[in-house]
C-alpha cells in the first residue's frame, strides 16, 4: 500500500509542472493585460507609471525567464502576487477557498444522496412507471445547464415564494452567534449546492441503475437469494457495495468539473467563493491569481483521484492482488 500511495503522489509532480507550462503559455498568448485594463478605465495614463509596474511586477522580462521563476516559487508554495487584490495570492485563495469548498461539498453529497437513491430504485422497478420517470429527470437534469437551473430556482423558490434568499453566502450585518450563522449559511446554501448538484445526481442515477442491474445477473446474487436473505438485505449488503465501484470512479473524476461548474453558480448566487475570484480575475486580466487558481485546482483533482485510487483498492481488493 505505501508503494502505490508514493507511486501516485510521484505522479502528481510532473502533472502540476505540466498544468503550470500550458496555462503560462495559454495565458501569455491570450490578448490584453492587466496594464490594458487599467489604462481603459483611467487608473494609470503616464507611460513611465506603466514602465515602472511592468518592472516592479516583472512582466517585462522573457517569458521564459517569467516561467522558470514561476515554477521556482511555486516550489517554495508562492504562487505570485496578485496585482488587483494588492495581496499574495495565496492568502486571497485562502479567503475565498472555505465557500467554495462548502459548496462542493454540499453538491456532491446531495448529487450522491439523490443520484444514488434514484439509481438504486431504478434497477429495483426496472421497466415500471418509477424507472421512466427517474430516467427522464436524469436526461432533462444532465441536457439543463447549471446556470439556467439555478435562474429558474431563483425565480420560483426566492422571487415567486420567497421562501430562500436570491444570493450571497449570509445576511449582512448580522451577529447570530456560530450555531445560527451556520444555520444562516446552509439556509443560503440550498439554492446554489441543489442546483449545482443535480446535473452530476443526474449522472449517478443513470451509472448506478445500470451497475446495479448488471450485478443483479450475477451469479452471487442469486446465491444470496437462494440462502433465503430478504431482498432489502441482498441488494443493501450485496448489490450496492458492488455496483458503487463506478461511482467512486466518477466521484474523482467529477471533482474537477464540478470546480469548473461552481464559477457559474456562484456568479449566479453572488457566492463568494473560487469561482467568483477567478471569473472577476479574467474579465480584470488578473493573470498570477488565474494561474493561481487553475493550479491549486489542478493540484486538488490530482489529490482526489489519487484518494480515489486508494479507496478503490478498499471496496475492490481483486485490483490490489493484480
Amino acid at each position: 500500500m505505501r508503494r502505490i500511495v508514493l507511486r501516485r503522489l510521484a505522479q502528481i509532480i510532473p502533472l502540476i509542472l505540466g498544468v503550470i507550462v500550458l496555462n503560462f503559455a495559454l495565458i501569455h498568448l491570450a490578448p490584453g493585460s492587466l496594464f490594458d485594463v487599467m489604462t481603459s478605465e483611467q487608473q494609470v495614463t503616464d507611460p513611465a507609471m506603466l514602465d515602472q509596474l511592468r518592472h516592479t511586477y516583472g512582466v517585462d522580462q522573457p517569458v521564459t525567464v517569467q516561467l522558470f521563476k514561476y515554477i521556482w516559487s511555486v516550489m517554495h508554495l508562492d504562487l505570485g502576487y496578485s496585482y488587483r487584490q494588492n495581496a499574495p495570492v495565496l492568502d486571497v485563495i485562502m479567503q475565498q477557498l472555505p465557500a467554495t469548498v462548502i459548496l462542493m461539498l454540499a453538491a456532491m453529497a446531495i448529487a450522491l444522496l439523490v443520484g444514488l437513491t434514484a439509481g438504486v430504485v431504478a434497477s429495483v422497478k426496472v421497466n415500471t412507471i418509477w424507472d421512466n420517470l427517474i430516467s427522464l429527470g436524469a436526461v432533462f437534469f444532465f441536457a439543463a445547464p447549471s446556470f439556467w437551473i439555478g435562474i429558474m430556482m431563483t425565480v420560483l423558490f426566492s422571487v415567486k415564494l420567497g421562501w430562500f434568499p436570491v444570493g450571497g453566502m449570509r445576511k449582512i450585518g448580522t451577529d447570530y452567534g456560530a450555531l445560527r450563522d451556520a444555520l444562516d449559511v446552509m439556509y443560503h446554501l440550498v439554492l446554489p449546492a441543489t442546483a449545482l448538484g443535480l446535473f452530476y445526481a443526474a449522472t449517478y442515477a443513470r451509472v448506478m441503475r445500470a451497475s446495479m442491474l448488471e450485478v443483479f445477473r450475477l451469479d452471487f446474487v442469486r446465491t444470496a437469494r437462494a440462502k433465503g436473505l430478504s431482498g432489502g438485505r441482498v441488494i443493501l449488503a450485496h448489490v450496492m457495495r458492488n455496483a458503487l465501484l463506478p461511482i467512486v470512479t466518477l466521484l474523482g473524476l467529477q471533482l474537477g468539473t464540478m470546480l469548473g461548474g461552481s464559477v457559474v453558480i456562484e456568479a449566479v448566487f453572488s457566492w463568494p467563493g473560487i469561482g467568483s475570484l477567478l471569473f472577476d480575475s479574467v474579465m480584470s486580466r488578473n493573470y498570477p491569481m488565474v494561474l493561481g487558481v487553475l493550479v491549486l485546482g489542478s493540484l486538488l483533482v490530482a489529490v482526489s483521484n489519487a484518494t480515489v485510487d486508494l479507496v478503490y483498492l478498499r471496496l475492490d481488493p481483486r485490483i490490489r492482488a493484480r
